[in-house]
């Protein structure tokens, strides 16, 4: 741990990088050290794209997006260049999810709009049985209900997004 300029110390891993090992509630949101919170998925989370995709999934359909994105986030970071801005695109899905759980409408719009134009650019040869124009549409349309909806407290998620064709 290393002290920030007059702050608490920040948990680091061995390379240096900051980690952040701050609880967290169920929707992804800070708790003061020492508090409970949620389960969080490894930072070092290392999956092949099915097993990635099958976990994301389950924790969407469970309510989870803010844990989904973080597999997400942790499959974009070791994909293949070819395939990083699908899974960015889905990572920011998910964070669009959270945001429309918190109630954030507009920080929900502008993740699922921007997460959808990435995952889209993958429609014509999606890899890994990823649904990525269904998932660009479906996300499309979510956004402009919670931009017609407004600020007005937690976003109903909407219809089911399905990662991969064949909704698995």
């Amino acid at each position: 741990m290393t002290a920030g300029a007059g702050g608490p110390a920040r948990d680091r891993d061995p390379a240096g990088r900051p980690r952040n090992a701050r609880p967290r509630d169920a929707l992804g949101r800070p708790l003061r050290h020492g508090e409970t919170g949620a389960d969080r998925v490894p930072e070092d989370l290392s999956l092949p794209p099915a097993e990635a995709l099958a976990l994301a999934q389950h924790l969407l359909d469970t309510g989870r997006p803010f844990h989904a994105h973080e597999v997400l986030e942790a499959s974009w970071k070791q994909a293949p260049e070819a395939e990083r801005e699908l899974w960015r695109g889905l990572a920011q899905v998910a964070v669009g999810l959270t945001h429309a759980q918190r109630g954030n409408a507009r920080g929900a719009a502008a993740l699922l709009r921007r997460g959808a134009g990435r995952v889209g650019g993958y429609a014509a040869a999606p890899p890994h049985g990823i649904d990525a124009a269904g998932i660009a549409l479906v996300c499309a349309g979510l956004a402009g209900q919670i931009e017609a909806a407004g600020d007005t407290g937690a976003v109903s998620p909407g219809p089911r997004i399905s990662l991969t064709r064949g909704g698995s």
